[in-house]
């Protein structure tokens, strides 16, 4: 069952990722070979009759862990039976980014749809940094920080919501020392130094333990859920941005990562507790794919966006040949990676 709803959730992802690229390639009347969803051989395929005038292949494929949308000249004209205005690579740059940027836009819309919806059926808690519950004899009950305070920073980082804190609380920071600047339910500001206990989880891994958490009050209601997708989205967007940037500074290690046999596991964890969780995953995961596409390095949309920027700016067409080499170096290090991350999800199920 766990497999079936990961790839259940991976191909509505990708669907309505590659579906954004595939609506405005045929708007801007780029010529789209195929339309797939999965890899490897096809096991369906359909084309409409030719009077539809849609050359499009739509298929099924036997591998659930991907799609694309295949449009002639993505990089360079490569089709001599195609119109030469039918080729993505000879639309305008504004067109090109149009094309580029909606598996992105149609990812982080998905997102906000699946968010909202979780909120209106289900409600939600507080988004707020307000600290819920705090259990006695832990060290943030210990140092005075009460139910009721709002956390404001943490070690310099501003917070405004709870994902960001707990990004936060997982940082690496010497002596593990964490200031908090508080928000007392008085309106005065105070500031806390708390050192977090060291405990041992199931898996025998020592872990970080501050006692704290969120509330328990759900708020509901239409307006409630508008204001919560938009907050939840943005705050999902920060905190990808937080993680991304403590990659590169060493406060996250590639072990905070999680590739498909990560998140099989995730996935079934989250499934058990119902079909609300499952929603809000498959938002962030979702949040996840457009935000990590969105980036701006070879392979990904925001890798070709940049292209497109830099040719914008020094007026002048960029080597397709090292436009293309770039992509494929770019694509290479991604699959080294993703199998050195899958390795790590392997080694912690031992």
């Amino acid at each position: 069952m766990t497999l079936i709803i990961l790839i259940l959730i991976l191909g509505v992802l990708i669907f309505v990722h590659e579906l954004g690229h595939f609506i405005f390639a045929k708007k801007t009347g780029v010529h789209v070979y195929e339309f797939a969803l999965g890899m490897g051989p096809k096991i369906f395929s359909y084309q409409r009759k030719p009077e539809k005038k849609d050359p499009t292949i739509y298929s099924l494929r036997i591998f659930p862990i991907g799609g694309f949308c295949a449009m002639a000249g993505e990089v360079s004209e490569d089709d001599d039976e195609i119109k030469p205005n039918e080729f993505m690579c000879n639309k305008t740059k504004f067109q090109k980014f149009l094309i580029l940027i909606a598996g992105v836009s149609f990812n982080f819309l998905l997102a906000l749809v699946l968010l909202f919806f979780q909120s209106l059926i289900w409600g939600n808690v507080e988004q707020k940094p307000i600290i819920g519950y705090a259990p006695a004899d832990y060290p943030i009950s210990d140092s005075g920080i009460e139910e009721g305070d709002k956390v404001i920073e943490l070690n310099g980082h501003k917070i405004n919501t709870w994902d960001k804190l707990t990004i936060v609380l997982n940082l690496k920071y010497d002596k593990d020392i964490y200031y908090f600047k508080i928000e007392k339910k008085d309106g005065t500001i105070k500031r806390y130094e708390i050192t977090p206990k060291l405990e041992t989880n199931e898996d025998g891994d020592e872990i970080k333990v501050f006692g704290l958490g969120v509330g328990d009050n759900v708020q509901t209601g239409f307006i409630n859920a508008i204001k919560y997708a938009f907050t939840k989205f943005g705050s999902i967007v920060s905190t990808m941005a937080m993680i991304i940037a403590s990659l590169f500074t060493g406060k996250l290690g590639l072990s905070s990562l999680s590739g498909p046999v990560g998140m099989y596991t995730i996935v079934g964890e989250t499934a058990k507790y119902g079909l609300q969780s499952i929603v809000y995953l498959t938002a962030y995961l979702s949040v996840n794919l457009g935000f990590i596409n969105a980036i701006p390095f070879p392979a990904f949309d925001g890798g070709r966006i940049l292209f497109i920027l830099i040719e914008a700016i020094t007026k002048k067409k960029v080597n397709v040949k090292i436009e293309g080499m770039l992509h494929t170096i770019g694509f290479v290090l991604l699959m080294i990676l993703m199998l050195y991350i899958t390795a790590l999800d392997i080694w912690r199920l031992f």
